[in-house]
């Protein structure tokens, strides 16, 4: 870890080195160049004042917010300097062409520099806006889903689908009661969570249980766990003291009153009809793979209709696409939508998680099958959102007949 801050330091100190140059010549006057240097510095000591310490496992809010300062400015030094090093080459190229009385222009430079500085300008601005305000901004994103099959008592069914909690980044009460009132809101037949309560430890939950005991719905509250529920990603004094924090936060579940699936299935009931709940531990392509798919649908029968709570996408992609049991829709999250990226609806749908991720974000549908990747409640790390907002899905079930518009069938 200490090598991997120290080659980022490296990085960041090339760049605002190099982006100082285009500044220089942007700016008339030497103060403005002397005070980003300072800023530049003192963002890289915030930054290893708080990195450089011996790290809990529990990630405090100035541990986050250091990180995300240093990353919004580093992002900005790197894009003038390759507003820099690109007018370098250009000139560099275009050298043995130019006449030889044929003189630099440095009003050239330096409105290629005040472009540079303009573009950095707005990535940068987005990023503190989404540390200050947007990490908090939920939305309520709506879907109607119809299938042939489903029982004629859950025609209307309305789910509420929420996914990675991340309680121990959260460092504002009342933002955070707002989203839990507004999950409320939603007056849910049933609320579903799928994982990453925590980033690494139980104890972060402690605070927020008086919060999140207060989610409710006609038929329960059902969850799963994530990756970062297992603890994997901190030292443990010994082995038992990392399976006493997983059993501490089976606990938490508990006393929030959500029924936790763990490879298992539960029936939700309407009169004589039902739908099976079906809930697996986390599985995911490069990461813990404790889902047992077969176990969990032990006790469900084939025609049954059915909903699986998996937090990882690639669980999908990888095993329930091509099961043989069919199960109709399947409810993650994990990929935060990468907490950046660009969504406009009918015209464009982006984000760097498209990069790892088939599945990033949103309701997909394959071979009959639908997913939908919540992007998130909380957010880890990088202490903000930037185009991509915390979110509370809705999806309505209906039952599909002869009156559905053909484009409402898929």
């Amino acid at each position: 870890m200490h090598h991997f801050i120290n080659y980022f330091c490296i990085f960041y100190v090339l760049m605002v080195l190099l982006s100082a140059f285009c500044v220089r010549k942007a700016v008339k006057y030497k103060v403005f160049t002397y005070l980003y240097y300072i800023l530049s510095a003192f963002f890289l000591f915030y930054f290893l004042y708080y990195w450089n310490e011996s790290f809990s496992g529990v990630w405090d809010s100035h541990r986050q917010f250091s990180f995300g300062l240093f990353l919004s400015w580093l992002l900005f030094a790197t894009l003038i300097s390759i507003f820099f090093l690109g007018e370098t080459l250009v000139r560099l190229l275009c050298a043995p062409f130019r006449m030889k009385k044929e003189k630099v222009i440095p009003s050239r430079r330096r409105f290629v520099s005040l472009i540079g500085m303009g573009v950095a300008a707005i990535p940068f601005a987005g990023m503190i806006y989404g540390m200050l305000w947007g990490k908090y901004n939920f939305r309520v994103i709506k879907h109607t889903l119809y299938f042939d099959d489903l029982p004629e008592a859950f025609d209307g069914y309305r789910i509420v689908h929420i996914s990675d909690i991340h309680s121990g980044s959260f460092d504002n009460v009342e933002k955070v009661q707002y989203g839990i009132d507004m999950i409320n809101a939603q007056k849910g037949d049933v609320i579903f969570f799928t994982g990453d309560l925590v980033n690494n430890k139980a104890e972060e939950m402690l605070p927020w249980i008086s919060h999140f005991k207060q989610l409710h719905a006609k038929d329960g509250v059902y969850s799963v766990l994530g990756n970062h529920d297992y603890g994997d990603y901190v030292q443990w004094d010994s082995p038992q003291d990392k399976l006493k924090n997983l059993e501490d936060l089976k606990g938490i579940h508990q006393q929030l009153g959500f029924c936790l699936l763990n490879n298992e299935s539960v029936f939700l009931t309407r009169g004589q009809q039902r739908i099976a709940v079906v809930g697996v531990e986390n599985w995911g392509q490069g990461f813990v793979k404790k889902g047992d798919l077969k176990q969990a649908l032990h006790e469900v029968d084939k025609k049954d209709f059915k909903v699986l709570l998996s937090h990882d996408p690639t669980h999908w992609q990888y095993e329930v696409i091509d099961s043989p049991n069919f199960i109709h829709l399947t409810l993650t999250g994990h990929t935060h939508g990468m907490q950046f990226g660009i969504e406009i609806p009918g015209v464009i749908k982006w984000s760097p998680a498209s990069w790892r991720y088939k599945y990033w974000g949103g309701i997909y549908k394959e071979k009959g099958k639908y997913i939908n990747v919540n992007r998130g409640f909380g957010y880890l790390a990088f202490p903000g959102r930037v185009g991509m907002p915390p979110e509370i899905t809705v999806i309505e079930l209906r039952k599909k007949d002869k009156n559905t518009p053909t484009d409402l069938q898929n």
